[in-house]
């Protein structure tokens, strides 16, 4: 089974999602962040299970229609880069 690393970009990007939507709706945004962690943790058995990402290399995850996780394999570890509202733009 492979590592699970997520890079502080993907940690930052995910705090930043939750914070804005607690503004609103607290219990929403804790039930989005759950959703997401249970999700990536799937990658550590089915890695190659989501498309192919934008960016050479990358694949993506979507979790909701809004939410995309972008992460990078390799031979000993799935790297969670990114989480994206799908309206943001990446690189």
């Amino acid at each position: 089974m492979l590592a699970l690393e997520w890079r502080s970009t993907a940690r930052a990007d995910l705090l930043a999602i939750i914070d804005d939507i607690s503004d609103d709706n607290p219990d929403a945004a804790q039930a989005l962040k759950g959703e997401i962690e249970t999700k990536v943790s799937m990658l550590r058995t089915h890695p190659k299970a989501f498309r192919q990402g934008r960016v050479d290399g990358t694949r993506e995850l979507v979790v909701r229609s809004n939410y995309v996780v972008v992460y990078l394999i390799d031979a000993q570890t799935i790297s969670i880069l990114r989480v994206l509202q799908a309206a943001q733009q990446w690189p």
